[in-house]
């Protein structure tokens, strides 16, 4: 998981507002149910403690929703220090709104909510070359209501080639495209063709990783919803495959020491000591499991995280705050670098449903 979209609210110490909120509107003033809803979320927080200014801008971001006049949305919010950091949207509506107030943001029903993003290159083609678009990856100015896509790029292959040239020329434009983005698979879009000659002309490792959307012509609009579904379906496969390969990895590791896999980490004392020792490597969370909700101290820092209160002032804190463990390993963790996986499967996810590979 790409966790560039929760920097902001790693880097800055809170205490934080986390709002997760229906941000259904309508154009109506029957009953203002948008400020009521905004007015009962603002009164719980300062019912929580949060301060005024906190729930001014809370109050006021939440009177102007994000999306479209009558969809069904939802919108996730973090504030501090009278000041929204963080405003994305959801791939829906949650399931059930609520407010936090607390030392840490609620960051975990977020990463749930959008899952994995794999990074995805989609190649359109045609007999003049091909268009390139990357998806997911929460490019910069995209939120996680729909794959995020950067700007598309055009590659034109030589026109006095032949269709066999002309399609080696565009799978070495794939190939480097590929290597550039970061992309994890490929879909080609285009005609039959021409989807099996560039196929067939990628090399080995990038070909077992393409696959062809069979819908979709040579005009960008052409069986739009058809092509989309394909690519969600291979987007989707991607992240299944990664949270397979991830809880194995885990498993692996589990056991006794073994050198040729990544050693893992379960259970609140041992997860705590190696967030602040740097050394988780992925960090497993699943929302089901019992320890997410468990209580541990944390400080201003990311590294200021213990089980007992009384070890903060060792670590510099004299000020400890309790906070969930599930979202102070995950502060922890983004702030180091390391990668997070959201395990829904209760059968993959660790016991208690937290669980690290460590470095």
């Amino acid at each position: 998981m790409r966790l560039s979209l929760l920097q902001p609210v790693i880097d800055r110490p809170g205490p934080w507002a986390s709002v997760y909120a229906d941000d259904a509107h309508d154009t109506g003033d029957a009953g203002n149910p948008q400020e009521l809803a905004a007015s009962a979320t603002t009164a719980q927080l300062f019912a929580l403690g949060a301060d005024e200014a906190t729930c001014g801008a809370v109050h006021e971001a939440l009177l102007t929703p994000r999306g479209a006049p009558g969809a069904h949305a939802g919108r996730a919010l973090f504030a501090a220090h009278g000041a929204i950091v963080l405003d994305t949207p959801l791939p829906g509506p949650p399931a059930v709104p609520f407010a936090a107030w607390g030392p840490v943001p609620r960051v975990t029903p977020l990463l749930a909510a959008i899952g994995d993003d794999p990074v995805c290159l989609v190649v359109r083609l045609s007999r003049a070359g091909a268009d390139f678009a990357v998806l997911g990856g929460r490019a910069a100015g995209t939120g996680p209501g729909a794959p995020g896509e950067r700007p598309a790029r055009h590659f034109r292959a030589a026109a006095e080639h032949d269709g066999v040239r002309r399609a080696e020329e565009i799978a070495d434009a794939v190939r480097g495209e590929f290597e550039s983005s970061g992309a994890e698979a490929v879909v080609l879009v285009g005609e039959e063709r021409e989807r099996r000659l560039v196929h067939g002309a990628l090399p080995e490792p990038l070909r077992a990783l393409t696959y062809e959307s069979e819908h979709g012509g040579r005009t960008p609009d052409a069986e739009r919803d058809l092509v989309e579904r394909d690519i969600a379906q291979v987007r989707a496969a991607q992240e299944s495959d990664h949270i397979a390969q991830v809880a194995d990895r885990f498993r692996a590791g589990a056991g006794p020491g073994r050198k040729d896999v990544p050693h893992s980490a379960a259970g609140i004392p041992a997860l705590i000591e190696a967030a602040r020792e740097h050394r988780i490597d992925t960090l497993l969370v699943s929302p089901h499991g019992a320890d997410g909700a468990r209580q541990v101290w944390v400080g201003s820092d990311a590294d200021q995280l213990a089980v007992r209160g009384m070890e903060l002032p060792q670590l510099g804190e004299l000020r400890p705050a309790a906070a969930r463990a599930d979202d102070a390993l995950v502060r922890s963790a983004a702030a180091h670098g390391a990668d997070i996986v959201v395990v829904l499967d209760p059968e993959r996810a660790p016991a208690g449903g937290l669980g690290a590979i460590l470095r």
